[in-house]
């Protein structure tokens, strides 16, 4: 099938010219506005040549400015190439800031033109097989877990094999790397999958309320408790309790946590019957749990019953290949939510993005994004939108020149493959490598698809 070219012409003798050198491509003519605004609704092409000077205003650029702008509502995704022959300065910067994808000037040069035409097409195929490879969850190595890059691959096997068993899981990251999103994913690739997934975090309940919370009450435990109530563990029976923050759990409370652990039973608050539980137990943290037993503040037995197993997610700024995935998977979400028609980040805005440190780990990535989605006043993201400066190159640390060259290409690679859904053929097309070549360097760097 021939891809798909809107021509936006009002010289018909041009028109008729441009639609014979661009023959390898099905054509649409259009030489107005309105005819246009019709094809874009039918056809929604990939790219788009766009004359400024359209009727009723031939010499200005105001027709051709409504039309980019209702095309950009209709049909985002398309590559708009603006062509004009008004020679005012500003007329180039503004059709790339409302959204055209390339800027030509007259007199036309088929052969020139035909080049950018090429390369627009050629980002839009790229573009349109990632938005397939998203929407068919490729990126997605577990339900619910969004990554390209081999250390949350890695993780994301460890769920797999520890979600078979029942066994006492600790998951250890910096606060906004996912570690509920982590819990979560055990429990849905678990056999305990159809029952409750109860979450508990310790550090945001009061001390004196918390093993209430936990635990349960009678009627009558203490001034106020009216009525019996079962706590968090006991309604997770049969399903997963995720504790969260275990760290912040009060020494008073470690040794009725620990039996609980030991021989799955708990008793109420004010309550003598023991109760036992069936339950899958995971427990995270941000502390580092070991130093807290030296301080006194955390039992060793207690770490020891946690810690069966443990899985470490990494922070955001040692996966930068997930950086993008997971920005244009926000992006989606909340332009959908949001009912914005965005197709994507600028190259700017990726940039930034890929040079920021990210100390609030994906959690701040998400909400920089829901920000930037509802403060974007064009159809693509920009730096200024996220808040973020790019930066990403102002460094003065001198470096061996091999070394900056291994950073240089171990970072384009991840960047390429990311870009590409996981796809080696496109990420060496992007890199304008051979395959062979592109598997040299994933053996070079120790990376893994």
């Amino acid at each position: 099938m021939k891809r798909s070219l809107l021509i936006i012409e009002d010289d018909l003798g041009l028109q008729n010219q441009l639609k014979w050198s661009f023959d390898a491509y099905e054509v649409r003519t259009a030489d107005d506005r309105e005819s246009a605004i019709d094809i874009v609704k039918k056809h929604q092409p990939a790219v788009i040549t766009l004359d400024l000077g359209l009727p009723p205003d031939p010499g200005g650029v105001s027709q051709g400015f409504e039309t980019l702008k209702a095309i950009q509502s209709i049909s985002p995704y398309s590559k708009v190439i603006v062509i004009t022959g008004n020679d005012q300065s500003d007329v180039p910067v503004k059709s790339i800031a409302q959204g055209a994808y390339d800027y030509y000037q007259k007199p036309i040069d088929p052969d020139m033109l035909g080049l950018v035409i090429d390369r627009a097409f050629k980002l839009f195929d790229l573009e349109e097989e990632n938005r397939k490879l998203l929407r068919l969850d490729v990126t997605n190595p577990l339900d619910g877990i969004i990554a390209v890059s081999p250390e949350m691959h890695a993780v994301c096997r460890t769920v797999e094999r520890v979600a078979e068993t029942d066994i006492t899981t600790l998951v250890l990251g910096e606060s906004g790397t996912g570690k509920d999103v982590i819990a979560r994913a055990i429990h849905r690739n678990s056999a305990r999958v159809k029952q409750p997934f109860i979450a508990v975090n310790s550090a945001a309940i009061p001390e004196n309320l918390l093993e209430s919370e936990l635990f349960g009450h009678e009627k009558g435990a203490f001034t106020g408790a009216d009525r019996q109530v079962k706590g968090k563990v006991e309604l997770a029976d049969g399903g997963t309790f995720f504790l969260d923050e275990i760290g912040d759990i009060p020494m008073s409370l470690q040794p009725k946590l620990l039996r609980f652990l030991q021989e799955r039973i708990i008793e109420r608050v004010g309550g003598r019957t023991e109760i036992p539980v069936d339950v899958r137990v995971i427990c995270a943290t941000h502390q580092n749990l070991e130093q807290l037993i030296k301080e006194g503040k955390f039992r060793q037995d207690l770490f020891y019953r946690i810690n069966e197993i443990t899985i470490q997610v990494p922070p955001l700024n040692q996966r930068r290949g997930d950086i993008r995935v997971l920005a244009n998977a926000f992006m989606q979400r909340y332009a959908h939510e949001m009912k914005r028609n965005l197709s994507g980040f600028t190259d700017t805005a990726l940039s930034a993005m890929e040079a920021y440190d990210w100390p609030g780990n994906v959690r701040e990535l998400e909400s920089r994004v829901k920000r930037a989605v509802l403060m974007s006043t064009t159809t693509q993201v920009t730096e200024q939108d996220l808040e973020l400066k790019n930066d990403g190159e102002i460094t003065q640390t001198i470096k061996p020149l091999r070394e900056i060259r291994n950073t240089a290409e171990r970072k384009a690679i991840v960047n390429a493959l990311a870009e590409a859904g996981g796809n080696v053929s496109k990420a060496a097309e992007l890199l304008e490598i051979t395959r062979p070549t592109l598997y040299s360097l994933l053996n070079k760097f120790d990376l893994k698809v």
